[in-house]
């Protein structure tokens, strides 16, 4: 083969944005010279019909624009890019069994997920990757997630998966461990419609005891009927921006259209929110899918496509949540408490995405839609042995309603001019999240022997603090994302090609959260609800059935309220001007630079809303971040022998803080048990990233694969936990650690063996061995005289002593030494017919910083699984079966500090192990 034809092929590979993003099959097989010139290509694989090349061919679109690549029977992704990824294909995905793309990706080197959704990339946290869809950023409605999270995607509306590890200019700067793009299926192949069902259930919560309340009639498809609306007169309250205290207690004859805080409180705790009720035998998960594609052909080199998608998800999850607070050596308990929790979560998806191809060039419409509710139901039980001789007993009920909403509409076009390559995308997405009713009661049994009632839970609603308070809250975020991206590519001369691109990214959160107190203006000696029995926790309601709101006070009591929230409600707003440039050369055969920089400048404010009084809030601190960069990266690949490829890479990369983390707000969180202030002092953490890898091809399918790399931190955001005076009293809220250091190594193995000798049975078959494994290592540089900067500094300033918060060589938050997976299976080559063994395994990582205690650990360890495939025929009609064995060993979710022989349990629950059984039919 030609050097002229051979770098001309390889261009072909290293795209404007450096990698084959559309692999499109060879409307033939191989001519004889075809395959003559091919077998002289050491990056040639086997030879692959135009078929298995269709099926194989995964379809992926990022910043930059697609290719055609042709003539070339080696087209994997993962080798050919100028840089270190991953790509996940719709069989890939389908042979993890798992039914949204966070799931799928737990099997990706390097790669681990956190609580709901958020992935970690290398030990680093979510606030260190970046999520795209199509080579577009996205808005998260998760208010402790700058990422979208992952398990709202269905992978239904998936076609390809990438995990791009070392930085290249044409991505944002907030790459400290890597991008995750998401690719949607758009102009299929051929015209198809599929439905699928499922059901499943775990051992901890499927046909068990489980708690819910009410709530309204369509909360089985995540929808409310309005029951939620915030009440009309909490709405006359929140228009006048007016303070409770301007408002009277009680109703006033002499004026009856006035607003009272008595009329307010009487419309916080309707019945059917706020009951907690027992739910004998919880129902199974349900969940269907319907997916289809049109493909019309209307010319000889014009297809439009249409996929549209939909789909309905319903799960049901117990737990008996252990959460414990000990002394500074952990040799007794200052509080313990068990939590029961019945969480109801509905996902609901749709998408609808048109496609055009004519010629080389590409048009791509996706518009998707995505609504995940929770519904949860807590009933916590303990002891306060900080309050009192023989410490408080405490039960508190709590029922809550999460709505989380994402709206997308992008629009991609790549076209391709041989040598000029343009690719413009804009796109327009806005995340809403709404918590309205979030309950909160409490009942104290004091154990005082001067108290009539010492021996009662109580519900008390006077001004004896140390008994504890009920709250009701509203919380309301809604974020909208605007961005616009250009990006030109021309081949300079053989072997060079240059990029430029620039973009525009405007991101603006509007965030709330109205906390009140109802307050019973009686003798403090006199509790509401007088004596109850010790197991009798009842509904609370402040109104009488037959009571009038205006003209007598409530339940016999005079009644008002207190707002909680000190920073009631935030702006905040993110604006990014970025461009770059960026050169691919290769200088010989074997050798390809791809180097580039990128320049970004950026605004990030933080804000308290001061519209929503007439009178101004004082003693806020706000968020100001004006900084620029120039982000270097390159990445060195050398072709070394036919099956060897080695790579060098280096660059310089950002992560800026997440709203969340800069809002002064107190947030719960019902997945980690936890709740979050934020932290107005927070900077941007600056990364410098190193890497080598070896690669070693068997065959096109078969690789191993042998990275170290390094990371080097200043002003890394870590999470603590400390303690705020009052009932309830732990926190978790954000500091800039100095400094850290990240560095591990990689190994990654793909080998498939052929049955075809053993006859029979497996004739068809093949094994297919998967195995990867990431050891890493972190450690925080504190030095005397470091500072970091918290408001528990002082407000004015915030200075702290760096060593008060952090200890000088402990890991990062979110970072397991050890990271492995090994999947193997059998699979047939000539229908679906597959069975895949699954084994996970993460080593414990540190979730917070323990604030003068030891830190807040998290111990995931092994996981395994047993998913399943195949064809069958039912009644005529063609099927796919799948069945899923997921935590077959009933491994618990564990989070504790411990401190020598003392331990505490700080998130603690068992998990279960769950069945799946679900079917799909193909049209």
């Amino acid at each position: 083969m030609s050097t002229g034809k051979r770098l001309a092929g390889l261009l072909l590979l290293t795209t404007s944005l450096t990698f084959p993003v559309a692999l499109h099959a060879q409307d033939a097989e191989p001519t004889d010279a075809q395959a003559e010139e091919q077998a002289g290509d050491p990056l040639a694989g086997d030879v692959q019909t135009t078929e298995e090349q269709a099926i194989e061919d995964p379809e992926i679109s990022v910043p930059g624009g697609e290719i055609v690549v042709t003539g070339r029977r080696n087209r994997n992704p993962e080798r050919n890019s100028t840089q270190v990824l991953n790509v996940l294909t719709e069989a890939d995905i389908a042979r993890t069994g798992e039914s949204d793309i966070a799931g799928a990706l737990n099997r990706v080197t390097g790669l681990s997920v956190v609580g709901e959704g958020r992935v970690f990339v290398r030990g680093l946290g979510d606030r260190y990757s970046l999520a795209l869809l199509n080579g577009l950023p996205l808005p998260s409605p998760e208010p402790l997630s700058r990422v979208v999270p992952l398990d709202i995607f269905p992978t239904s509306v998936v076609a390809s998966s990438l995990v791009q590890k070392t930085y290249s200019a044409n991505y944002p700067g907030e790459f400290g461990g890597g991008v995750i793009n998401l690719t949607t299926k758009a102009v299929p192949l051929e015209d198809y419609f599929d439905i699928s069902f499922s059901g499943s259930g775990d051992t901890e919560t499927t046909f068990e005891n489980g708690l819910t309340y009410f709530g309204s009639r369509w909360d089985t498809f995540g929808f409310d009927n309005g029951n939620r609306d915030i009440p009309s007169f909490l709405q006359q309250y929140f228009d006048s921006g007016l303070r409770l205290g301007d408002l009277p207690v009680n109703y006033s004859a002499t004026n009856p259209a006035q607003l009272t805080q008595e009329a307010i409180a009487a419309q916080l705790l309707p019945t059917n929110l706020v009951t907690l009720q027992r739910r004998s035998r919880l129902p199974a998960n349900f969940s269907a899918n319907a997916t289809g594609g049109l493909s019309i052909d209307l010319s000889d080199d014009m297809t439009f496509g249409i996929v549209a998608t939909a789909g309905i998800r319903n799960t049901w999850r117990n737990r008996s949540v252990i959460s414990q607070v000990g002394n500074t050596d952990l040799t007794a308990l200052n509080e313990d408490y068990t939590t029961f929790v019945t969480d109801n979560k509905v996902l609901v998806n749709a998408m609808l995405g048109f496609g055009l191809d004519f010629g080389e060039h590409k048009v791509r419409w996706t518009n998707l839609y995505i609504r995940d509710t929770l519904k949860t139901a807590r009933l916590q039980q303990g002891t306060n042995f900080t309050l009192g001789l023989d410490g408080f007993d405490v039960a508190n009920q709590q029922t809550a309603w999460f709505e989380r909403q994402l709206v997308d509409t992008q629009l991609v076009t790549e076209l391709d001019f041989d040598a000029l390559k343009v690719d413009l995308r804009a796109g327009y997405a806005r995340t809403d999240r709404e918590a309205p009713f979030n309950a909160n009661i409490r009942y104290t049994r004091t154990n005082r022997a001067d108290s009539p009632f010492g021996n009662f839970f109580v519900a008390y609603f006077n001004q004896e603090s140390d008994t504890g308070v009920s709250t009701v809250a509203f919380e309301d975020l809604q974020e909208d994302l605007y961005f616009i991206g250009t990006d030109v590519s021309y081949e300079l001369a053989s072997g060079l090609d240059l990029t430029v691109g620039g973009t525009y990214n405007d991101t603006a959160r509007a965030s709330s959260n109205r906390e009140f107190q109802p307050r019973i203006q009686a003798d403090i000696s006199n509790p509401v609800l007088g004596p109850l029995g010790p197991s009798t926790i009842p509904a609370l309601g402040l109104r009488r059935p037959g009571d009038i709101i205006n003209g007598a006070t409530i339940a016999g009591y005079e009644v008002s309220l207190t707002e909680v929230t000190d920073f009631p409600a935030f702006d905040a707003a993110l604006k990014v001007y970025a461009g770059y440039g960026q050169v691919r050369w290769l200088p010989t055969e074997t050798i390809t630079i791809d180097a580039g920089v990128r320049y970004e400048d950026a605004e990030q404010t933080v804000a308290l809303d001061q519209t929503i009084f007439n009178t101004p809030i004082t003693n806020s601190i706000p968020t100001n971040l004006n900084n620029n960069y120039f982000l270097p990266g390159g990445t060195v690949t050398w072709q070394a022998t036919d099956k060897l490829q080695l790579r060098l890479a280096a660059s310089k990369t950002i992560g800026r803080p997440q709203f969340r983390e800069l809002v002064e707000q107190t947030y719960f969180d019902p997945e980690s048990n936890r709740r979050y202030q934020g932290n107005p002092f927070l900077n941007d953490t600056e990364l410098l990233n190193l890497e080598g890898r070896a690669e070693y091809y068997l065959t096109s399918k078969n690789r191993l694969t042998l990275a170290g790399f390094y990371k080097k931190l200043d002003n890394p955001i870590e999470s603590f936990v400390f303690s705020q005076s009052g009932f309830g009293n732990l926190l978790t809220s954000f500091a800039n650690a100095p400094a850290a250091d990240l560095y591990g190594a990689e190994v990654d193995l793909s080998y498939g063996i052929d049955l075809y000798n053993a006859g029979g049975f497996f004739e068809t078959k093949q094994i297919l061995i998967l195995a990867n494994y990431t050891y890493s290592k972190s450690s925080l540089s504190v030095a005397a005289g470091d500072l970091t900067f918290h408001p528990l500094g002082g407000r004015q300033t915030g200075q702290l002593a760096a060593n008060q918060l952090f200890r000088d060589g402990a890991p990062l938050v979110g970072q397991s030494d050890h990271l492995a997976n090994i999947s193997l299976g059998i699979e047939d080559t000539e229908k679906v017919q597959q069975l895949t063994l699954l084994v996970n395994y993460a080593s414990k990582r540190v979730v917070s910083r323990g604030f003068n205690q030891p830190d807040v650990i998290e111990n995931p360890g092994f996981t395994f699984d047993v998913v399943g495939r195949t064809d069958i025929s039912l009644a005529g009609l063609a099927l796919e079966l799948s069945l899923e064995a997921r935590n077959i060993f009933g491994r618990d979710h564990l989070e504790f500090q411990q401190l020598g022989t003392n331990r505490v349990e700080f998130n603690t629950y068992q998990v279960g192990t769950s069945f799946s059984v679900g079917l799909k039919a193909h049209f």
